[in-house]
């Protein structure tokens, strides 16, 4: 049979099949008859046969759905208090203002522009400066040597009498600290302090440090792998600064700060514990560096009470051969025993599209399960950060679910594979989303198309993280809640949203038990007075 009578054939089929299938023409289009119905007992909709009166059994069934799906999305089952909802009720006639500005008066939608352009128009924003208000509970995935401010690296470390700089063969600078600097005939070392004394205008030239280690707008040009290169770039930089020993405290406390000020209440970093040094060359072990983030932040909790605290996860490169990565975790497990309250697990990190696959590390993952007594080292591995389907990188989420991992690091290609969804959902399983980061990182342009307003959408269990805030110019939470509540979720999506991915934080974390109930009781003390002080603001 030729193409033109199998076509002939199957238009055939189709037609009957379309003409005897049950609908009514309407306007609009056809309504098929056997497709939804209203049980007016239950209150819910469902499929089977309806009477068509249109148009009321149809806004019936209209207005069941909406209210099906705000039910459905995170926050959707909150039962909000009086002040609560008058506060709901400002914040949503915001959240209108600003979608009718961009729908209709044609203005700059933060959201969809990089947010090495747009970030000044967030700040404008009256949402953005009550969600920098709001206590946000905590924030579950920030790396060690991107979240303090990097304004104050360059004002504090490189004003250190002992701070050196040098510029390589490639035109790149350099940071250490040396009691007297060595000879280095590739890339000469000189004093900091000297070099902003010469160039005469010190405003300039700390300028010019910053710029070497931060994003700024030009970036937003660039690639995927051009940006990631600049970022490895501007990491490796800037750990010369960070891992002196002095500035590494202070870095860290300084971070504590920021967050606190941020209205963050609980932190979980993910360290690599790596080489802190002092000025002589001698270098501190991993349970050292654990040891300062440790004292650092228990000094920090005794000078600021409302802050419930931090733990570390420990993290290696997904770039290191097995054996590397199974040391690794055989002293993570020490570590564990020895900072029981403080160590909070393991995971992977580095750029995962060329990274190596978590199945190239089963036998290291799975080692401490195959003790005796097994051991339960928590994974909160980086997984399904990429564009990329039905690959390597992707089906890292299968081996994330798969190695019972607590949370899954951005899980931005989740949305391709409904079986780990399904998982991820069942056993309570956060994913951790990052908006900017996988902005800025070239994962997704417009934040209105990122996968995860799908989640927030279906209730899956999720947080807001702000990644590595400090190198595209963010500090805390509020800009990554802001894109989150803003770009990937609906104009009637209001403050019951916001509240329970502040809640999320704490049910999701590292914590144990009595830690979470502890956290939560101090977290609705600070949401109460929040609301209040916001229903008197707007008065």
């Amino acid at each position: 049979m030729d193409f033109l009578a199998v076509a002939h054939n199957l238009g055939i089929v189709l037609v009957f099949f379309f003409t005897t299938l049950p609908f009514k023409n309407v306007s609009g289009g056809p309504i098929f008859v056997s497709e939804m119905s209203i049980n007016n007992n239950n209150k819910e909709v469902r499929k089977g046969t309806v009477d068509q009166n249109v148009p009321d059994n149809y806004m019936k069934m209209r207005k069941r759905l909406l209210e099906s799906e705000r039910i459905d999305m995170v926050g959707g089952e909150l039962v909000l208090t009086a002040k609560e909802k008058e506060l709901n009720a400002r914040l949503l006639t915001l959240k209108k203002a600003e979608f009718d500005q961009a729908h209709y008066n044609k203005s700059t939608f933060a959201p969809q522009n990089n947010f090495l352009i747009s970030k000044a128009l967030y700040e404008q924003s009256d949402i953005f400066k009550m969600i920098q208000k709001m206590p946000k509970g905590g924030a579950l995935h920030v790396h060690d040597v991107s979240i303090t401010d990097l304004s104050w690296l360059v004002q504090n470390a490189t004003y250190r009498t002992n701070c050196y700089m040098c510029t390589d063969a490639a035109g790149k600078l350099k940071f250490l600290f040396f009691q007297t600097p060595p000879p280095n005939t590739e890339c000469p070392w000189k004093s900091v302090a000297s070099a902003r004394a010469v160039s005469g205008n010190p405003t300039t030239f700390d300028q010019m440090l910053l710029d070497n280690l931060a994003f700024n707008s030009t970036d937003a040009d660039k690639d995927i792998n051009g940006i990631w290169a600049r970022f490895e770039d501007i990491l490796i930089r800037a750990e010369g600064l960070i891992l002196y020993k002095p500035v590494f405290v202070d870095y860290y406390n300084e971070a504590l700060r920021e967050f606190q000020a941020d209205n963050v209440q609980y932190i979980e970093v993910r360290a690599l514990l790596p080489n802190v040094y002092n000025d002589d060359g001698t270098t501190l072990s991993p349970r050292e560096v654990l040891q300062l983030y440790k004292d650092t932040t228990d000094t920090f909790k005794q000078h600021n009470p409302n802050f419930i605290g931090a733990k570390i996860i420990k993290t290696n490169v997904r770039f290191f051969n097995e054996s590397v990565i199974l040391d690794d975790i055989k002293m993570s497990l020490q570590l564990m025993a020895d900072f029981p309250d403080y160590f909070g697990g393991y995971d992977l990190v580095g750029q995962e599209d060329p990274g190596l696959p978590l199945i190239d590390y089963l036998d290291a993952l799975r080692y401490p399960s195959t003790l005796n007594p097994p051991v339960n080292l928590p994974y909160f591995f980086h997984a399904g950060e990429t564009s990329w389907q039905g690959t390597r990188v992707d089906d890292n989420l299968l081996d994330a679910v798969l190695l019972n991992t607590t949370r899954i690091g951005h899980g931005y290609a989740l949305t391709k594979h409904p079986e780990v969804m399904k998982i991820v959902k069942d056993n309570h399983i956060a994913v951790e989303i990052n908006p900017i980061s996988n902005q800025v990182l070239k994962l997704v342009d417009n934040l209105q198309n990122h996968p995860g307003a799908s989640l927030i959408a279906a209730g899956y269990p999720v947080v807001i993280s702000s990644d590595d805030p400090a190198v595209w110019g963010a500090t805390g939470l509020s800009y990554d809640f802001y894109a989150a509540f803003m770009a990937m979720s609906g104009e009637t999506d209001g403050l019951s949203l916001l509240k329970q991915l502040a809640m999320n934080s704490f049910l999701y974390s590292a914590m144990n038990a009595t830690e979470k109930v502890a956290a939560l009781s101090t977290w609705t003390i600070m949401w109460d007075n929040f609301v209040l002080n916001a229903f008197k603001e707007q008065m």
